[in-house]
């Protein structure tokens, strides 16, 4: 093989020297024009999702809001009708005393009409009375004060309720105070 001359190889690498050297300026240019764009890029993207996902929670805290106001005012009454249950209570012991007496003396007619009014201004505003004799006891409703051994009501059955519960709406005000059914006596 023929050894190429000493003049052809400096043409040579001169040809690759100013070809690699043009190349790596262009490549170095162009490696930092994209990585400002991409940074850039991932930035705005970043931000953008920052930005969706605090709306989204802007949102979510409106909506919140919003059920929390009319949840209180749907139950701003609560605590004044159970001040006033414990009225009724005492309103009815008052009514049963005056039955005792005479079922036809216009105080016990009066104090019936007062209480009916009583009760339907209630019912009006949402609060409804819980009926638990002969009912299964439930625990959501009622509150046991006692058992008693029954012959007529197998067990877990409401005996009598003591004090008559409330629910306002669609919650419990006060529990029905009652005595439950052990069963058949031994």
């Amino acid at each position: 093989m023929k050894k190429p001359s000493a003049t052809a190889q400096n043409k040579q690498t001169e040809r690759l020297a100013a070809t690699s050297s043009s190349a790596a300026p262009a490549a170095a240019d162009r490696s930092e024009t994209e990585d400002p764009t991409a940074s850039l890029q991932a930035d705005l993207d970043r931000f953008r999702d920052l930005a969706l996902r605090s709306q989204a929670d802007f949102e979510n805290y409106k909506k919140r809001s919003a059920r929390e106001k009319e949840e209180a005012i749907k139950y701003a009454n609560s605590s004044l009708l159970e001040r006033l249950v414990a009225i009724i209570d005492n309103f009815e012991l008052g009514l049963e005393a005056a039955k005792g007496e005479s079922e036809q003396s216009p105080v016990y007619s009066g104090m019936t009409l007062v209480l009916k009014q009583l009760h339907n201004f209630l019912a009006e505003n949402g609060l409804q009375p819980i009926e638990a004799e002969g009912k299964r006891f439930d625990p959501n409703l009622h509150q046991a004060i006692a058992h008693e051994p029954s012959n007529q009501f197998p067990e877990g059955i409401v005996l009598r309720q003591t004090r008559r519960g409330y629910r306002f709406r669609d919650r419990l005000l006060r529990p029905s105070s009652v005595v439950v059914s052990s069963g058949p006596g031994k």
